[in-house]
């Protein structure tokens, strides 16, 4: 399956006028903050509803066919910021040009922020920056993007995309207007996903559980093949503690290059979040057995992949280390 579109390039949006009618009548009662904070789950359409507001802030044409907010396509304004070639808008992201994601949003990006607003508006009523996500700014990133904060520019709009607000500077979220975005529950998401990927409902039931009713989070794990490491994972844990080497060696060798990077973090994602349910489930049916054990298990599994890029750790290293690690929790547990 295909990588779902890039914000810029998504003119459709479910679920939520309530946040964007809030927008318009800051803007209709001439109240337009200089910064709004964008905040809820990965995958809710953060990004997607701070591209409908740059289009209404660079004079895009209203279209109502695509909802409070929505934008005809066709329109110039829509065609140059799909093109990434508008004079008024700046983004922020850890993608690059030629879309490789960075680990960070570097500093040197962030003291562009000045200079663009420095300028008048060339062709459009305001200016316009996109940071996405907030949350990816490097230390030295975020000091530069709050300078910019603490001297708002005239006609200018910056607006911020956060999954963690809390882990942002409390001078930046102070200096914002928090616009919260929820997401749809897991049937409404599910729906949405069987529509823009084809999937069967069972399967897009199943993502958009996983991406707690965030529909773009759920077609992002589509894409990542979350399905197939699902069902990896829940193999592994059913055979526990003994288990087909043949397919451990398969999974393992999977883990090479940066695909394989993707593979053996969404596997460890699938395996904590399994247990995480299957904890929970047993502690509210009364089965207290070895329930210690597998919420250690279920700490080092969300651990270890963050710690083996950290220190450059063989990622088929670390895999047969858990798988160790959970073959003894499943044996004391019997």
């Amino acid at each position: 399956m295909d990588a779902p579109p890039h914000p810029r390039d998504v003119f459709t949006l479910d679920g939520l006028a309530p946040a964007e009618a809030t927008f318009l009548d800051a803007l209709a009662r001439g109240r337009l903050h200089h910064a709004w904070l964008l905040t809820g789950p990965e995958g809710a359409g953060k990004a997607t509803l701070a591209y409908r507001m740059a289009r209404r802030l660079l004079g895009a044409r209203p279209d109502p066919a695509f909802g409070l907010l929505g934008a005809a396509p066709t329109d110039v304004v829509s065609r140059q910021v799909a093109a990434r070639s508008h004079p008024d808008l700046m983004v922020l992201e850890r993608e690059t040009d030629d879309g490789k994601a960075r680990k960070s949003i570097p500093v040197d990006e962030a003291r562009r922020l000045p200079d663009f607003f420095a300028n008048s508006p060339a062709t459009s009523p305001y200016r316009v920056a996109i940071i996405d996500a907030a949350d990816d700014l490097n230390v030295n990133a975020a000091n530069a993007v709050l300078k910019t904060l603490e001297e708002p520019p005239s006609r200018g709009v910056i607006l911020l995309v956060s999954h963690a607000p809390g882990r942002l500077l409390p001078t930046i979220r102070s200096r914002c207007r928090r616009l919260a975005v929820g997401t749809p529950n897991v049937e409404a998401a599910a729906a949405m996903v069987v529509q823009r990927a084809g999937l069967s409902l069972a399967d897009a039931e199943r993502l958009a559980r996983m991406a707690h009713g965030a529909p773009g989070r759920a077609l992002q794990l589509a894409a990542a093949g979350a399905l197939k490491a699902d069902d990896d994972a829940r193999e592994i844990l059913l055979a526990l503690p003994k288990i087909d080497e043949g397919a451990l060696l398969a999974l393992a060798d999977g883990f090479r290059g940066a695909e394989g990077a993707a593979r053996f973090e969404l596997l460890f994602d699938r395996l904590a979040d399994q247990i995480h349910a299957m904890v929970v489930g047993r502690a509210r049916e009364g089965d207290a057995a070895g329930l210690d054990g597998w919420a250690g298990a279920w700490e080092r599994i969300r651990r270890w992949p963050g710690e083996a890029e950290a220190i450059n750790l063989d990622r088929a290293d670390v895999f047969w280390t858990a798988i160790g690690d959970l073959r003894a929790v499943a044996r004391a547990a019997m």
